[in-house]
């Protein structure tokens, strides 16, 4: 059987090649004389007298790149907003950095220079969105009196508090005008047509970098039982509290629902998800004799549970092969989440390697276990994520690494550049959660 290392590299590559968003841009959109065809949406471009091109998250420059290869000239003009180091040259889209996870001066400002076109364009205009995960922190304007530094106070509390994304994004929603439907409120009347890399779990539209173009059913209500259910009160900005606090007493007008009349005009396409990278990484798996199987593309919650829960239908299935048999390969997918009680460095998909070494620190058959974020980028550091197998426990015990002291502090980054078993990918351009791969 080929070394499990090698598989595993190839997975990953085969799973991120088919979320590569330039792909999926030209492998799903189709220009036939002069009619643009995604899917089952069909539009006649001779009907609008401009196009112009919009979008925000991590892959959005290589979608861009990919909408002026398939359109060229017939593009009127557009602006996206990517993460650092995530630009590409393009000709007719201006590509905009700014900052991830937390907002930036140039969040603010690349967003006002996006809102501009957004706001140029009329009835008879066609505006197409590219939307990617990180676009929730990449798309921001604020309501007047909340500063720039409240908002980073306040993503810093959400983002360490436990919550999940979709708690997460219905807080954002409520400080912000753009997020949870705003933005497609501001292109009005324009027609709009939405181009989504989905990074959350079940691609719900709503969810995915704060559903700028899509319908919201959140509220002020629930997004103060957000507030309340992790503490988080008094610890809020003022202008934050207050306007959450004006917002649930009907002060404030809420997100645009379903039945808002702008929706009309819109259309929203989910191009890739984390089940199309898992599906690739299970057939390259298959085709180097592995018998694969995805366990799910949902998983969720906190790192611990999950890598415990793991651990165990591992031990049990080499037991008893009851998932898969011998040379086997479990895949899941999803985004589970870490709370913070230390101040090292790290990112789930590293905190799920070093959990998964303590549950497996017994185990001497022969497995590997990887995890890894598609966009590249685990937590504040420079790795995708972090691997071992059953020669990392006695590795780590010959370096005197105490793996439960390195999870209470969050320093699953510092212990795996010790073993030299980080993984490394570089921004990868893509985004569709995390991957993880049991060989075995």
């Amino acid at each position: 059987m080929e070394n499990f290392n090698k598989v595993a590299k190839r997975m990953i590559s085969a799973a991120l090649q088919a979320v590569d968003p330039f792909n999926l841009i030209i492998e799903q959109c189709r220009l036939k004389d002069n009619e643009l065809v995604i899917g089952c949406v069909k539009r006649n471009l001779t009907q609008y007298r401009h196009i112009y091109v919009l979008g925000a998250g991590k892959a959005s420059a290589a979608m861009a790149q990919a909408l002026e290869k398939l359109l060229g000239e017939r593009i009127s003009g557009g602006l996206v907003i990517v993460k650092y180091g995530h630009a590409r040259p393009t000709q007719k889209i201006k590509i905009l950095e700014a900052g991830h996870p937390l907002p930036d001066e140039n969040t603010l400002e690349a967003t006002n220079q996006l809102l501009q076109l957004a706001r140029a364009a009329q009835k008879d205009d066609l505006v197409i969105f590219l939307l990617s995960g990180g676009g929730s922190a990449l798309l921001e304007q604020l309501p007047d009196g909340i500063t720039l530094k409240d908002l980073q106070e306040l993503n810093q509390l959400l983002l360490g508090c436990g919550a999940n994304i979709e708690e997460i994004n219905a807080v954002r929603k409520h400080v912000s005008l753009v997020k949870g439907g705003q933005l497609a409120k501001q292109i009005f009347p324009a027609e709009l047509v939405s181009l989504i890399l989905s990074d959350v779990i079940g691609d719900p539209l709503a969810g995915i970098a704060s559903g700028p173009t899509a319908p919201d059913d959140s509220t002020f209500e629930g997004a103060w039982k957000v507030v309340l259910k992790y503490g988080l009160s008094e610890k809020l900005p003022h202008s934050i509290r207050q306007r959450l606090e004006r917002g649930k007493k009907g002060q404030i007008p809420e997100t645009p629902k379903a039945n808002d009349s702008v929706f009309k005009k819109v259309s929203n396409i989910i191009l890739g998800n984390n089940l199309l990278a898992l599906k690739k990484a299970q057939e390259t798996a298959q085709q180097a004799g592995f018998n694969a199987l995805i366990l799910t593309d949902r998983a969720q919650g906190e790192v611990a549970e999950i890598s415990k829960l793991l651990a165990a239908i591992f031990e049990r299935n080499f037991s008893e092969q009851e998932l898969t048999r011998s040379p086997g390969c479990i895949l899941l997918g999803g985004e589970p989440t870490v709370t913070l009680r230390g101040n090292g460095l790290g990112g789930r998909n590293q905190e799920m390697a070093l959990q998964m070494l303590l549950h497996l620190q017994k185990e001497e058959r022969p497995f590997y276990f990887c995890s890894v974020g598609t966009d590249g980028t685990d937590g504040p550091t420079d790795a995708a994520g972090a691997w071992i197998d059953h020669r990392s426990f006695q590795k780590a015990r010959s370096k005197k690494l105490d793996i439960e002291a390195y999870l209470q502090k969050n320093d699953s980054y510092h212990f795996f550049v010790k073993l030299d078993q980080l993984i490394k990918t570089g921004p990868t351009g893509t985004n569709v959660m995390d991957i993880m791969i049991l060989l075995f």
